[in-house]
């Protein structure tokens, strides 16, 4: 069948070109750098739809797709072209590709564009104009097809697979394989469907892999990629019949998320966003880059407190779940005049005798034992102090000795028990008495202490899904759902909170989440020699001005150790908790010295392009080898930082400087004098230590 080119639409450097072939009306998606979109005149193997969808009932895919894959089904297959609608307006271009079937179903595919970025969001509508009800079992956010257009044939040895695995105090390790490993390679005979879906299912997005997933085609140095913006089961598929190697993803569907949604009559439903891009580059960092962009427009909303990114103090790593105003009282006059911003009273708060923080919450009654006057006491001396306080909420979960953990008409139930994990239970976040519960509980102390900063924390999963819908699947996604609703109900009622994304540290680094947030916990590898490893994954998955990153400094560490934990921080947002009260001064001066390097790099961590260099790193608990991360910021300013792990150590690292830029050195932070140089575009340094690390402040010239 021919096709031809219904439209195309230049996105600053990137090309959306639309496909229709004339017979079926089918209609297929190519995302391209614009510099590249001419090279690409054949849409490569047949069109992919750009919409991948599936009702309950409708035939599957041929060769061998039922429980592999949904794509391509009859749904899709009667989708007939209808119109296309384009709206501008302040720098904003929507692009409406509307669809139909004649069962009287319209199904709509959004691409939406500002100005001046690096990347495009994406998501689609299924509309239900008939007379009947209408069960989806498969809706995918966005989907790009006849990849890659550059190459011959089938282009083998020229496809490969990006992914960012994920596991607890783990986070964000990048994998890379040839599409040939994950057996995506067409057949003699391009007949049966070869498809990796792999995701997350759970309410922890990032227990696993970052909804995340990009292509390269190494000859022609293209990237193709996306991340999915959903805070719940989520899925990616590769898919390959022919010469051309397809990207969709979106929701988990019913064979990977237990996924099924009844669509009434009249009524309609949309996907989570996908925000997606292309580049002709050959760095991944320069890719990923583009795509974290996006927690930009997040940024730009962001309360005034914020601006300079602010160094925060969390007692967590100090008191350890048994914080006191007695114990708060000291810290805060230890720190008082040290330039911290946020002061955060992590969990335990409420805690009674002998009761663990981690089986307590729920309740949420300030514990008498440690505040007997209250907080408004402990509170009051933080503002005094100069810094904003914060409290910790783990909102949506119960422990088991809370009072609350028995109140079973509002927890989450699975095939009508109520879903237990160990000692948590959920709350039932669609239930009005839940809503009414927890305004009174967070909000109220939230506003009655007056907190300027809530951590919401989340330290366990639901699993596959609850009852109270079409499916399992359908209910996770509603209980999430209201979950945000609250977040976006705690902002409305206190304009100016500035919030923390917790879930064991970095279960919940995706998208949606992170665009209600001012920052994350990159982690909750709090004191490990493997967090500038962590810290530097993130610069692929989410901002570093979003991800808050610790340094825990203990009253043993010597200056050396001290230095390494303060520079990891660079990486990002800056925290710092540990044995503040036993700290020597020559302690304190690195710390503090090292607070004062972290400000004049605020701007660079805010708005730059990172880039990785070093030891490909085999074992994150036993590195060896170094790490070296450029940060190229927008006002002639940059830093690079090196982190020596175990191991033989090369007599002289050298850092490549990107952007072709000239650099000169401003400043050298460490716990000793170092010594580093510029020449012929190199940043040179001779390691003499293991497990050492060095902050470089650059200035450069174009």
């Amino acid at each position: 069948m021919a096709e031809k080119i219904l439209q195309e639409y230049r996105l600053g450097d990137m090309t959306a070109r639309y496909l229709l072939e004339d017979e079926s009306g089918k209609v297929g998606f190519l995302l391209l750098p614009f510099v590249l979109s001419a090279k690409a005149a054949e849409y490569k193997g047949k069109i992919e739809p750009l919409v991948q969808m599936k009702l309950t009932g409708d035939i599957y895919n041929e060769a061998y797709a039922m429980g592999n894959s949904m794509r391509n089904s009859e749904t899709v297959r009667r989708l007939r072209y209808c119109r296309q609608q384009v709206e501008k307006e302040q720098g904003r271009i929507c692009i409406a590709t509307i669809l139909e079937d004649d069962r009287g179903y319209e199904v709509t595919h959004n691409l939406i564009w500002k100005e001046q970025t690096p990347y495009v969001r994406i998501f689609c509508e299924f509309k239900n104009q008939g007379s009947k009800d209408a069960d989806l079992e498969m809706f995918e956010s966005f989907s790009l097809g006849g990849l890659s257009p550059y190459m011959e044939g089938d282009g083998y040895e020229t496809l490969q697979i990006y992914r960012l695995r994920s596991v607890w105090s783990q986070e964000g390790r990048l994998e890379v394989i040839p599409v040939e490993d994950l057996q995506l390679e067409p057949a003699w005979e391009p007949h049966a469907v070869r498809c990796e879906k792999f995701g997350q299912t759970g309410s922890m997005p990032v227990n696993g892999y970052f909804p995340f997933a990009a292509i390269e085609d190494t000859k022609h140095h293209v990237f193709w990629g996306a991340q999915i913006a959903h805070p719940a089961s989520w899925q990616i598929e590769l898919y390959r019949k022919d010469e051309g190697l397809s990207m969709s993803g979106g929701l988990a569907d019913r064979d990977f998320g237990h996924w099924l949604k009844t669509i009434p009559a009249r009524e309609s439903f949309r996907t989570p966003e996908a925000i997606v891009s292309t580049a002709h580059t050959d760095s991944i960092d320069v890719f990923t880059g583009r795509l974290t962009e996006a927690a930009k427009e997040r940024m730009e909303h962001t309360p005034d407190s914020e601006k300079d990114l602010p160094v925060i103090f969390n007692e967590y790593c100090t008191t350890w779940g048994n914080p006191s105003h007695e114990n708060i009282a000291a810290i805060v006059d230890q720190i008082k005049e040290k330039g911290f911003g946020y002061f955060v009273i992590d969990c335990g708060w409420y805690k009674e005798k002998d009761v663990p923080w981690d089986i307590g919450m729920g309740d949420y009654e300030v514990s008498k034992e440690l505040f007997p006057d209250g907080l408004q006491k402990t509170v009051d001396l933080i503002k005094d102090a100069g810094m904003v306080p914060g409290i910790w909420f783990e909102i949506e979960t119960v422990g088991s000795a809370a009072r609350a953990y028995q109140d079973t008409s509002h927890l989450l139930h699975k095939d009508g028990a109520v879903l237990t994990s160990y000692f948590r239970r959920f709350w039932d976040m669609r239930d009005p008495y839940v809503e009414d519960y927890l305004t009174k509980k967070v909000i109220g102390t939230l506003k009655t202490y007056g907190f300027g900063y809530m951590k919401i924390d989340y330290n366990e999963t639901i699993g596959i899904g609850c009852d109270g819908a079409e499916s399992l699947g359908e209910g996770l996604r509603q209980n999430m759902e209201q979950s945000q609703a609250f977040i976006e109900k705690v902002k409305r009622e206190i304009p100016d909170i500035i919030l923390e994304n917790c879930a064991s540290g970095g279960h919940r680094l995706e998208p949606s989440l992170m665009a209600q947030m001012s920052m994350a916990s990159f982690s909750d590898a709090h004191e490990c020699q493997e967090i500038p490893i962590i810290a530097a994954n993130l610069h692929r998955a989410i901002h570093p001005a979003q991800s808050q990153i610790w340094a825990v400094i203990r009253e043993t560490d010597s200056l050396k150790r001290i230095a390494y934990s303060v520079i990891n921080t660079f990486l990002g947002r800056m925290c710092i908790s540990g044995d503040v009260l036993h700290l020597s001064k020559e302690q304190w001066n690195v710390v503090e010295d090292g607070m004062a390097f972290y400000r004049t790099i605020a701007q660079v961590i805010a708005d730059g392009q990172s880039y990785r260099f070093g030891t490909k790193i085999k074992s994150a608990r036993h590195p060896k080898g170094y790490q070296a991360v450029v940060r190229i910021g927008k006002e002639h300013q940059a830093y690079a930082l090196i982190h020596t792990f175990a191991g033989a150590l090369p007599q002289r690292i050298e850092i490549p400087l990107p952007e072709d830029k000239t650099y000169q050195i401003e400043e050298i932070f460490s716990d000793t004098k170092e010594k580093a140089v510029i020449t012929d575009g190199m940043l040179l340094y001779e390691p003499k230590e293991n497990f050492k690390a060095v902050a470089v402040r650059l200035s450069y010239k174009i």
